[in-house]
């Protein structure tokens, strides 16, 4: 199966296919910041509930699917695929909310904290109504605070509480969303405001009613980090392993697929090593025999012709890089449809340091994204580094995996196109496009090459880290020796990632405060591989060609599914 066009017979709707659109219409109702995310519309005035019954009412609704899809019956493989990845994905949603890890959720990255403000930067604001459904959505969020207050209380009374190093973080975060001039409040008077919103009455009414949202909004955040600095603070555990309890489930969920913890811990030191003497080897043919990778850094950092000044510059860049490997590979290595052939670089508002990817609209008005949020204090930037990010982010990478999908109307579902993302298999594909991108010739460059290295180290790091420190498992005598904790880890950080310290800090207190999820990045690429290495030898067992363009078509044609799903999909 290939990229389906428009003149593509229309694969007929099948009782699975309602099934699935039906839940994912639930879902969308009783999610609406998901809605949004997924460029659903009719939900951008509302905001989701994450009071104990919201999640009660998600957990609900995932149960009584299950339960329908027991009894259906598959009408062809695309059915059968739907019904192992809901099967795979709602019953591991289920499972973390009877395991209280939804409504105790909390850490610096990826949690209602940042949810409540992050769906901002997605929502429409080209027309007077898009405005009205932001200070409508801003209007709602104390009560969806309230909810978030209530729900990390019970997750508390029954012993669930984040980590003491994620609660200081959030309440950080907070109390910066929460003060005048932050924010909400240059979000409702900007120039994107100006340009949308007349002199009418009926739009003079939209901007007193934003004003109004933007202090909702920042009340809210003010109540919540109140709530986190007053009540919760004091609960919080100093240990930041989340166990051997809960650790095998997180795992499980963000990769879609069950391994060897041990064994992936063992690969990851392997892993690492294997990248550090193939970046040794470039950084000789940079800056001369014996020179270390920091020698070669330092030499690509000096070289005017690889630095961008300003995020002007940078997002420029970005856009160019990204519009140049599109046009190369189009064709060539991937058939990429007319609509999933635009992405638009943007400079973020927050300044995390974070890069991401946010996928079109399900009609594609609202593009593919990219995003770079940059500290305030960075000003310049090294296009050896990052060259490997566009690619990762873009084309071959995020863009173009989550892009098909959505382009796929005719013969994926929903739910399928719209509802189901696994980390594992999203940012393992990402990895695996990089890599790819490399093996293709796009990354001769050595600096290119060395910068490609430089994150899949980083990656490979954080395997090592993420299952060192919450499984408590021996950390290597080189980094202490006894158990890894987060002083051993930041130590090897450093020696492994060359990146500021600002950003080094932001990435470890993510990993200690999201267990499984960084790692799915690096143990989703070896699963991609081997996903890939399994189909081609079983092609040419058949004595088909069993070349890459066709193993890359079959598997993006499939959508975002769990990694064993995957698997056994190809197979």
């Amino acid at each position: 199966m290939t990229s389906t066009s428009p003149d593509s017979p229309t694969r007929p709707a099948t009782a699975v296919d309602a099934v699935a659109d039906q839940y994912l219409t639930a879902y969308c109702r009783l999610n609406p910041f998901a809605a949004t995310a997924m460029g659903v519309p009719g939900y951008d005035h509302l905001a989701t509930d994450l009071s104990p019954a919201g999640w009660d009412a998600m957990a609900a609704s995932a149960r009584d699917t299950l339960a329908e899809l027991a009894t259906g019956e598959p009408a062809d493989d695309v059915d059968r695929v739907t019904i192992a990845a809901m099967q795979e994905r709602l019953g591991l949603e289920v499972a973390l909310h009877e395991a209280d890890e939804w409504t105790g959720q909390l850490n610096n990255i990826a949690s209602p904290v940042q949810e409540m403000r992050d769906i901002f930067d997605i929502m429409p604001t080209s027309t007077p109504e898009h405005w009205e459904n932001i200070a409508l959505r801003m209007a709602a969020l104390p009560d969806t605070a309230a909810g978030v207050i209530e729900s990390l209380r019970l997750a508390a009374s029954r012993g669930r509480v984040a980590p003491i190093r994620q609660v200081s973080e959030c309440i950080t975060q907070a109390d910066e969303i929460a003060a005048a001039g932050s924010f909400f409040d240059t979000f409702v008077t900007g120039a994107e405001v100006d340009a949308a919103l007349d002199d009418s009455a009926a739009c003079q009414a939209i901007r007193k009613a934003l004003g109004e949202g933007a202090e909702a909004a920042r009340r809210a955040y003010g109540q919540l980090a109140d709530f986190l600095r007053d009540e919760l603070a004091p609960q919080a555990p100093q240990d930041d392993a989340a166990g051997r309890d809960r650790y095998p489930l997180w795992s499980q969920y963000f990769l879609g697929a069950r391994v060897d913890l041990e064994e992936t811990y063992a690969w990851g030191l392997d892993e690492l090593a294997r990248v550090v003497a193939e970046q040794e080897a470039i950084a000789a043919e940079i800056a001369g025999p014996g020179a270390s990778v920091a020698d070669a850094v330092a030499k690509l950092d000096a070289d005017p012709a690889r630095r961008l000044e300003g995020t002007a510059a940078l997002r420029a860049w970005m856009q160019e890089t990204s519009d140049a490997a599109i046009a190369a590979l189009n064709g060539v290595h991937f058939d990429i449809p007319e609509p999933v052939q635009r992405l638009e670089c943007r400079i973020a508002p927050t300044q995390s340091g974070g890069i991401y990817y946010t996928g079109p609209s399900d009609d594609f008005s609202r593009p593919g994204r990219m995003w770079w949020s940059v500290p305030a204090d960075v000003t310049t930037f090294n296009t050896w580094r990052e060259k490997t990010t566009v690619y990762h982010e873009g084309v071959p990478g995020h863009h173009l995996q989550i892009g098909q999908a959505v382009y796929l109307r005719q013969t994926l579902n929903a739910w399928r196109r719209l509802g189901c993302w696994v980390s594992g298999h999203g940012e393992g594909w990402a990895l695996y496009a990089e890599r790819l991108m490399a093996d293709l010739g796009f990354l001769d460059d050595p600096g290119d090459r060395l910068g490609m290295l430089d994150g899949q180290r980083m990656r490979a790091a954080r395997v090592v880290i993420d299952l060192g420190v919450h499984l408590g498992l021996p950390a290597p005598a080189q980094w202490g020796g006894g158990t890894w904790d987060a002083d051993k880890a930041w130590e090897f950080f450093k020696a492994n990632v060359n990146m500021p310290e600002s950003f080094l800090r932001f990435e470890l207190n993510r990993y200690l405060g999201w267990p499984g999820q960084a790692p799915a990045y690096k143990i989703g690429q070896r699963l991609w591989e081997q996903a890939r290495d399994e189909y081609v030898a079983g092609a040419r067992a058949r004595g088909e060609t069993g070349d890459l363009k066709a193993f890359h078509a079959r598997a993006l044609s499939l959508g975002s599914v769990g990694l064993d799903v995957l698997r056994d999909a190809l197979r």
